[in-house]
């Protein structure tokens, strides 16, 4: 089929084994790519109830049809296992230059299986999958880990774990290009669990696609946009941290633990100053005009912060910043540089320590952790990674945190650390937190604040800005938005390269490229049936590990109301975001535990029937 090699490389830790994994077309016609494809692996591969950390989870590489064309926006993939930290699977997205290699290698992504008795890495290069000794890079910081890889094999590009992964931190990461994680669901950990260090890859084949020349002119008009988008050059400009003073506006920057959403310290951490006085370059993915990434240099307290570490994101800032009460974008830039060496995801250590720090407060717990206080912070860090002291403790995750000091300064989704958007001030966005099977992730849904301010779509039918702070329609909006990032997720898309074009979404040009790529048409109605259908898979592999209806919910410090600031005095009230949940499945077609055979039946799903036991 046009756009694909049509397989992905399966790798056995546990026997050796290389060997191909042919994918049928008609996963690629009705799933398109990314988190489709890699579900519907999962669910051929993945035995339900098996252990996140033992050797029968099954880690997944996946790419959709615009990868390996140097497409604006497409130098990023997904990566799925089932998570340790939510008992289901779960996804992690990240950009770069890695899965670009991959999808010029012969095979449209990985599969890995199994554990290996020893650390191990696997290789592929110029098509050649091998597996090595990795006995002289295990305990390796992820740079040098990279270093020494290269330095073997020559020009190729690296996903790999550091000591946090080895040692199995629940909310360890994959580091792939030094400074981009796949971080959220612990797969560092799962990685680490099948004795794989690293991945180091180097492709040159080209996909064959349909239609070479309106290729060329699609990926000239979608990089072209972007680039003469004034949105997008201002984005770029300063990147994600340039969000920090404007969600500090609106009352919903996440503060002190979610308890505030303001910081009047705001100033002293916002994403001009980091542009103004700590930004040496910018970088960017896989052939994409927007060059959003941050690289720093400075130093605190004479350690220094290498420019090959990359820069703080938003969600670093504040991780690091705002939730913690520290001020200081040296000290938190430190912190990133700290959890991409050591391959950990920076929302999740900053949230921990965050709950580390309220509960010592309240006398839960005997630490000597502070508000405001970075040296303790970065000091936590190192602990976290090491599993030392205290940062054993906090390593087992927010979960476990919950259990041991209370649910109350633990704030979670369904085991998953919640990221830097708060629902008060954006209840779809928060009606998505609640219902998605991922757990707290902040690239699923819908971000109110965008429909408020006018990007709408009315290719669609959104043709109005709509209140943040309205339920009206939120339930239909939430699964409209929801269903789009799906299908870009399955492309695999950077949500900002197509949410930030002019003042709305660039879906015609993105469907023309998937046309170009494959061959397949793909109408409005239908790029939101892929997205839906994609949806329905995560559900269904989430309904086979228990989880119904009952689980869905935002935590209660989320729903009681805000003390000040721009979205103060709104609770979510919890009688009404269960209706808006119940709308949501009865928008969707699912029962208490998912998608219904019926639904199934009528979206090209029939062979999933009886999957989910009622």
């Amino acid at each position: 089929m046009h756009g694909y090699f049509g397989k992905y490389l399966h790798v056995d830790m546990s026997t050796g084994t290389l060997k191909d994994y042919p994918i049928p077309d008609s996963w690629y016609k009705r799933h398109i790519g990314g988190r489709g494809i890699a579900a519907r692996i999962m669910l051929d591969l993945l035995p339900p109830g098996a252990d996140p950390l033992g050797p029968d989870n099954v880690l997944v590489f996946a790419s959709g049809p615009l990868q390996g064309h140097k497409i604006a926006g497409g130098g990023r993939h997904v990566v799925v296992a089932k998570s340790p930290k939510t008992n289901a699977p779960n996804e992690a997205y990240v950009g770069g230059f890695f899965i670009h290699e991959v999808t010029t290698s012969g095979y449209d992504g990985l599969i890995i299986v199994g554990q290996a008795e020893k650390p191990m890495y696997l290789s592929l290069l110029d098509g050649k999958p091998e597996l090595h000794d990795a006995a002289d890079i295990w305990g390796k910081e992820t740079a040098d880990t990279e270093d020494a890889l290269i330095e073997k094999h020559g020009d190729c590009h690296i996903s790999s774990i550091g000591p946090a992964g080895e040692k199995g931190v629940i909310f360890a990461c994959i580091i792939s290009d030094r400074n981009r994680a796949a971080g959220r669901p612990g797969f560092g950990a799962v990685m680490g669990s099948k004795n794989l260090k690293a991945i180091a890859v180097r492709g040159h084949t080209q996909r064959e696609v349909f239609d070479k020349e309106l290729l060329q002119k699609a990926r000239v008009e979608y990089a072209g946009g972007l680039a003469r988008s004034k949105d997008m050059q201002a984005f770029g400009k300063y990147g994600t941290p340039g969000g920090v003073a404007y969600l500090n506006q609106m009352g919903i920057l996440p503060t002190h633990n979610f308890q505030k959403g303001t910081f009047d310290k705001f100033e002293n951490i916002t994403g001009e100053l980091l542009h103004d006085d700590y930004m040496i370059k910018r970088d960017t993915c896989t052939a994409c005009p927007v060059s959003c990434k941050r690289v720093v240099q400075t130093e605190y307290k004479g350690e220094k912060v290498d420019p090959k570490y990359g820069g703080p994101e938003y969600e670093t800032i504040g991780a690091f910043g705002s939730i913690c009460l520290i001020d200081d974008l040296a000290a938190i830039s430190l912190a990133n540089q700290k959890c991409n060496a050591y391959g950990l995801d920076t929302i999740s250590a900053g949230v921990v320590i965050a709950a580390a720090i309220e509960a010592t407060e309240k006398g839960l717990l005997d630490s000597n952790l502070k508000w405001g206080d970075a040296d303790a912070m970065l000091n936590m860090i190192d602990l976290i990674a090491t599993r030392t002291d205290l940062g054993d403790e906090l390593a087992k995750g927010i979960k476990h945190m919950a259990d041991r000091f209370g649910e109350e300064v633990a704030v979670h989704i369904k085991g998953q650390e919640v990221p830097m958007h708060d629902p008060r001030g954006k209840v779809g966005f928060g009606l998505s937190y609640a219902i998605t099977p991922r757990g707290g992730t902040h690239m699923e849904g819908m971000h109110d604040s965008m429909l408020e301010r006018g990007e709408i779509t009315p290719e669609y039918g959104v043709n109005e800005p709509i209140s943040r702070f309205s339920w009206d329609k939120k339930p239909e909006m939430a699964v409209l938005y929801e269903n789009m990032r799906s299908f870009t997720n399955s492309c695999v898309l950077c949500m900002f390269t197509t949410q930030m074009v002019g003042s709305g979404y660039n879906f015609p040009t993105i469907r023309k490229l998937v046309y170009a790529t494959t061959g397949m048409e793909i109408s409005p109605e239908e790029l939101l049936e892929i997205g839906a259908r994609n949806f329905d898979l995560l559900k269904i592999l989430a309904a086979r590990e228990g989880y119904t209806r009952a689980d869905d919910g935002l935590h209660p410090r989320l729903m009681s109301a805000l003390p000040e600031g721009g979205s103060a005095g709104r609770p979510i009230e919890a009688d009404t975001l269960n209706e808006m949940i119940d709308e949501v499945y009865d928008i969707r077609g699912w029962d208490q535990f998912g998608p219904t055979d019926e639904k199934l039946q009528s979206t090209e799903l029939e062979d999933l029937v009886g999957v989910i036991q009622r």
